[in-house]
């Protein structure tokens, strides 16, 4: 229980971190589209080489099962709900660790 607290919490703070790489990630992706960025530019290219490495493997799971949308990409908000679903199953749970109870 003493450890279990302290997982938790941190355990949630990467679901935050995660999140945010995801909304980068596809902020990014639509500005090399648009040509606003440049991927010949290196430090544009090493952002974006981490991030597609960070996010791709969740995002290839979720657009396995998608149905094909026209080239909109509903992917990264699938995965973005699924996280936070995540986080409230995990603050439901520290919450009654604490004795708060339902």
């Amino acid at each position: 229980m003493i450890v279990l607290v302290p997982l938790i919490q941190i355990t949630m703070v990467a679901i935050d971190i995660y999140i945010w790489v995801v909304i980068v990630s596809a902020v990014l992706s639509w500005l090399i589209a648009f040509n606003v960025v440049n991927t010949s530019n290196r430090l544009v290219y090493t952002l974006w080489d981490f991030l597609t490495r960070v996010t791709e493997p969740a995002l290839r799971r979720i657009r396995r099962f998608m149905p094909n949308l026209g080239g909109v990409d509903i992917s990264p908000v699938i995965l973005i709900l699924a996280l936070y679903f995540c986080e409230m199953v995990l603050t439901r749970i520290l919450w009654s660790l604490r004795g708060g109870g339902y």
